[in-house]
């Protein structure tokens, strides 16, 4: 073997192996429950405990997207019950986003690039009541171009994945 390829099998293992102590993020996945999952995302000292799920049915059809909606935990930053979503895009900022269920309405009433959160912790609670005793939510939202999109999310499992999300940041 030459010496140039000895130098560079030398240094693509000293990267290799230096970007896998550098990288201190390790995502887990704690568990799956009927269409949610509850992951753990360790990076450094700070933890995130999630519950999420991707959408059953999705409006238009004819456009792909990869949507989100998610419970979160970040004990480091005393944050509990963050609700959130992504509809694969960038929001436009003339239209509100809003998840229903049944007769509930809860609206997202902070958004940035891609991603949707609601201000009132108070609101997220009631949500998280709703999203448990519900069958299903949707977030409506508009893109960039003012088009409509219509995510529906089953809440089958919810429970047990934000229970679980929960229990891994306590």
């Amino acid at each position: 073997m030459s010496i140039i390829n000895r130098s560079i099998i030398f240094f693509l293992s000293i990267f290799i192996f230096s970007a896998t102590f550098v990288s201190a993020e390790e995502l887990k996945k704690i568990g799956k429950f009927k269409d949610w999952e509850t992951l753990v995302l360790k990076k450094d000292n700070e933890l995130t405990c999630f519950a999420q799920t991707k959408p059953v049915l999705q409006s238009p059809k004819a456009n792909k997207r990869e949507a989100r909606l998610f419970v979160s935990f970040r004990p480091n930053d005393k944050i509990s019950d963050e609700i959130s979503t992504t509809s694969g895009y960038e929001f436009n900022s003339q239209n509100s986003i809003l998840a229903t269920s049944g007769k509930r309405k809860y609206k997202f009433d902070i958004a940035q690039d891609s991603f949707a959160w609601i201000s009132n912790n108070n609101i997220e609670k009631k949500m998280i009541k709703t999203m448990k005793k519900g069958s299903r939510i949707m977030v409506t939202a508009y893109n960039k171009s003012g088009s409509q999109t219509i995510d529906h999310y089953s809440l089958l499992g919810f429970t047990k994945a934000y229970n679980s999300a929960k229990k891994s940041c306590t």
